[in-house]
């Protein structure tokens, strides 16, 4: 089981580049970051966890563009995979993100993760003319699209929200035939059965708690069911380290825990992760394994 950070970037406080240069010397595996292209101020969309209109922080008015977010932390890294958690891939022209997407993961040597959400926030998916009720189908048919302009050497497709004619498209992911793409999102027999088709694992939401073992146990059959090999990625949101829950979730099959770092100084975080790595005992796994 792997250990990894999220930053919920803004224009203030630690930047990207920082954060991720730190996680690396300490031995975490990824470095993910989220998105929000802007904030409606009059909303209906109820926070999934506030329970109404109101928003538990005001850095989603003041969220970093990921993907330049991640290129900066690119150049000054070497070996941490760098991640979303999570993009709204619909808010955006499909042909185009599949060029920053592939770009990204060609000059990081293949290091991206795409996490990707449905979007609870409909204002915002409203602006950007994402209808009601269709996002699922609207995400399935850019992710297919995206793969399609990523894996072959003329691609096309025809849907319902995403048309173009057969087009070249380089440079290609150096991840094939797609970076690898995991969805955070209630964990409902629904989501799951949309993550057996389109996707490759699960990232948990806060409102799961730490209990979840039924739906990695759901998530699993609905794997089989739907004939995909192996066994989805399970990424958990964690809080504190605490080592019964870690060693639960590693006999569970979770394959990376995620922990948030703090809105506080750039100092603060530093010192926060260089705490966290020691407890996760990651400075010994970089000794042992001679990394």
């Amino acid at each position: 089981m792997k250990y990894s950070v999220v930053l919920f970037t803004s224009d203030r406080g630690i930047t990207p580049v920082a954060a991720a240069q730190a996680a690396e010397e300490l031995g975490f595996h990824a470095f993910y970051v989220p998105e929000h292209t802007h904030m409606p101020v009059r909303r209906e969309a109820v926070h999934p966890s506030t329970g109404g209109t109101e928003l538990p922080d005001d850095r989603y008015m003041r969220t970093l563009d990921p993907w330049v977010a991640l290129a900066t932390a690119a150049a000054v890294t070497h070996r941490i995979r760098l991640g979303t958690a999570v993009a709204l891939p619909v808010e955006h022209d499909p042909i185009a993100l599949a060029k920053t997407i592939a770009s990204a993961d060609h000059l990081s040597g293949g290091r991206v993760t795409l996490g990707v959400g449905f979007g609870w926030n409909i204002d915002e998916m409203t602006d950007h003319g994402v209808p009601r009720g269709r996002r699922r189908t609207m995400l399935r048919e850019y992710l297919e699209a995206m793969q399609a302009l990523w894996s072959e050497d003329e691609a096309s497709y025809d849907g319902e929200f995403v048309k173009f004619a057969p087009a070249w498209a380089w440079p290609k992911p150096m991840q094939q035939p797609r970076v690898p793409v995991l969805v955070g999102a209630a964990g409902t027999e629904k989501n799951f059965r949309w993550i057996s088709r389109s996707a490759d694992g699960w990232i948990t939401t806060p409102a799961e708690g730490t209990d979840i073992a039924d739906q990695v146990q759901l998530l699993n059959a609905l794997w089989r069911e739907a004939g995909r090999q192996g066994r989805p990625h399970v990424i958990a949101l964690a809080g504190k380290p605490q080592q019964d829950l870690l060693a639960r979730w590693s006999d569970l099959g979770v394959s990376e825990v995620l922990f948030g770092m703090p809105d506080r100084s750039a100092d603060d975080v530093l010192a926060y992760l260089q705490r966290l790595a020691g407890k996760l005992g990651l400075d010994s796994r970089i000794n042992e394994e001679g990394a």
